[in-house]
């Protein structure tokens, strides 16, 4: 073989070649734009299957954080005795067991609100307790003092409801 012969050789391989990187890089463009369009497509299923799932957990949170407002709680739990110890309990215990029922919501939520949402019933239970703690005697005497309390303060629920709001804006 002469070097000629090997100069032809060569100018027949490198438009293959060429030609064979191009095929390469355009197939490989192909195959991720398809890769990226199912995963799209994935997330936009599972999005429209799930988006009425968490919707439904915040409007269940919002209505805990209704539930356990002060002025909502005191009309809604009405004192079964005098005695205001026996009420400051029955109104913690109301407070716990709506927050047990909706446990298994912040699975939907993100952490900020969930942690929001635990903190807002924490300073739920802390106003009553405080009220509780003072010159009270009677369990009307009680409801009459927090709910003088809450008039004065924004509640805690408050502040929550507006997070989840924020939070629901967000999802569109």
């Amino acid at each position: 073989m002469t070097g000629d012969h090997i100069f032809q050789l060569f100018a027949y391989l490198i438009p293959s070649v060429i030609t064979g990187a191009i095929a390469f890089y355009f197939f490989r463009m192909h195959t991720d734009n398809e890769e990226g369009r199912r995963r799209f497509l994935l997330h936009k299923d599972s999005q429209t299957e799930t988006l009425p799932i968490r919707l439904q957990a915040y409007e269940r949170l919002a209505l805990f954080l209704e539930r356990i407002s002060l002025p909502s709680l005191m009309v809604r739990v009405a004192p079964q005795s005098a005695d205001k110890n026996a009420y400051e309990a029955l109104l913690i215990k109301s407070i716990e067991n709506e927050f047990d029922h909706n446990l298994s919501q912040q699975i939907y939520l993100s952490d900020e609100c969930w942690s929001i949402i635990k903190a807002a019933k924490s300073a739920t239970v802390q106003m009553i307790r405080k009220v509780a703690m003072s010159d009270t005697d009677t369990a009307d005497k009680l409801r009459e003092d927090v709910l003088t309390q809450t008039m004065d303060k924004q509640s805690p629920s408050v502040t929550a409801l507006a997070y989840i709001k924020k939070e629901v804006g967000e999802l569109w």
